[in-house]
């Protein structure tokens, strides 16, 4: 089939170069020319394991294309998936501009029936507004309004493993309407996507708002289950309780599970601080007050501040004389993405008291490099107190402890003797409990986790 995405962000990539893989013929459209640069020259603008593999195999084969020539996108695929950004707008809603902007440029170069596919998170409703959008282009051109079919098939893919969920995924989320030009709407994405259902039925068929709010409630749940754990952790701390144990307790009922039940320094990253807060917003706007999840919002934002607190009950609030071992950057390991990430709060509180910071990350040092030129705008004396360096035992010279802040495996299993040697102080902040506190103090190591009680 002949697909066109629309957007070669992080969706948009992971989702053409999988339809590539499968046999499809991709055309990948941005507007961004340096985007495109790189990615025809071999290159790809994100870390994703595997992702660039793929897309060089798919380019040598001819399956897949990238170009910011919007006439030709739109008449290239029968299906055209928008997958372009929904940042949080000012009041914390999502910001649908670049969706209906995608629209409207499909609307302005349709020639012929198409279906048009939000990708994109997107609040319940906004299937409206595409095809609104969509049918205002054509009235404008005379065309037949019924060419335009607005499907939404939202994105279950974990950063750091996106490839892996969209060649296997747990689900598939149609919403289609269900006139006739929806019913040939459900029928193509059927097809699209028959590859994954030949064992088994992995498709849900829902109208098309169940199927926007669907992806929401499935972030909100998630981030619902961290800040949920990562409350019971603060209270293991205070009353002397392990949170591991506790973890692995209740994690045993099959009606919990195991999954995103580990205490740390909080979620990050695009999509749940943005999805919660445009969950909100929604209902807000129909007159529902989610307070659950105002509760998980609160807890969250909190949650980052939790290392800072250890480390100031321990160095004190002046860390003017204090060097600190940063390990981790992104918010999440096998990913360089760094929006809201929990390291840049924990990084611009310790530099706001004094401190000096030595970062590394496996993958995500040019993204933080970016990020703490924003985040220290106009703080040129703060913002020289950063260094990010090349390897995990360059940042431990004459530290005055270590803080882990995301879980790497490279970080898992370090030289212990050689972080003592290295050190000012035997000191771990473990933000991701990668460590054993018993084992620590066993190897001379002053160690803090989050909820282990050692």
């Amino acid at each position: 089939m002949k697909v066109t995405i629309v957007g070669s962000g992080y969706v948009g990539l992971v989702t053409g170069a999988c339809l590539a893989e499968l046999g499809n013929t991709v055309f990948c459209l941005d507007l961004d020319q340096k985007k495109i640069d790189i990615l025809n020259s071999g290159g790809v603008p994100i870390y994703e394991p595997g992702l660039q593999e793929m897309i060089a195999r798919n380019r040598a084969a001819g399956r897949i294309q990238f170009s910011t020539d919007v006439a030709a996108a739109v008449q290239h695929g029968e299906i055209q998936f928008i997958a372009v950004g929904t940042p949080p707008d000012e009041d914390g809603s999502a910001d649908l501009q670049y969706v209906i902007a995608a629209a409207r440029n499909i609307g302005k170069h349709m020639n012929g029936p198409k279906v048009i596919v939000d990708k994109s998170t997107v609040p319940v409703g906004t299937a409206e507004k595409v095809t609104q959008a969509i049918t205002e282009e054509l009235k404008k051109r005379n065309l037949d309004l019924t060419w335009c079919s607005v499907v939404s098939n939202p994105e279950f893919l974990k950063e750091g493993a996106a490839v892996e969920d969209f060649m296997r995924p747990d689900r598939i989320v149609i919403g289609t309407n269900q006139d006739a030009a929806g019913l040939r709407a459900k029928e193509l994405m059927r097809k699209l996507y028959a590859p994954f259902n030949r064992h088994h039925e992995r498709t849900y068929y829902m109208d098309v708002k169940s199927a926007e709010l669907t992806k929401y409630a499935a972030n909100a749940m998630l981030a619902t289950r961290i800040s949920f754990m990562n409350e019971l952790a603060n209270l293991a701390d205070a009353v002397g309780a392990d949170i591991e144990a506790v973890r692995q307790g209740i994690g045993s009922d099959s009606r919990i599970g195991y999954g995103f039940l580990y205490a740390g320094t909080g979620y990050g990253g695009s999509c749940f601080p943005k999805d919660v807060s445009a969950l909100t917003k929604t209902a807000l706007q129909h007159g529902r007050d989610l307070k659950i999840l105002e509760a998980v919002e609160a807890v969250n934002r909190q949650q980052k501040t939790i290392l800072i607190d250890k480390i100031t009950k321990r160095f004190g609030d002046d860390l003017s004389n204090h060097r600190f071992a940063v390990w981790g950057l992104a918010f999440k390991p096998n990913t360089d993405d760094m929006r809201e990430a929990p390291s840049r709060f924990i990084i611009a509180e310790l530099v706001k008291r004094g401190a000096q910071v030595m970062a590394h990350d496996p993958v995500a040092m040019p993204e933080a490099q970016h990020a703490f030129e924003i985040d220290f705008q106009g703080k040129p004396d703060q913002f020289q107190k950063v260094s990010l360096v090349k390897t995990p035992e360059d940042a431990l010279a004459g530290a005055s402890a270590l803080i882990i802040v995301t879980e790497w495996k490279a970080f898992r299993s370090p030289d212990f003797d050689h972080l003592k040697q290295a050190m000012r102080n035997p000191i771990i902040f473990d933000g991701r409990n990668l460590y054993e506190p018993q084992s620590m103090t066993e190897l001379g190591f002053e160690y803090y986790g989050i909820g282990r009680h050692n």
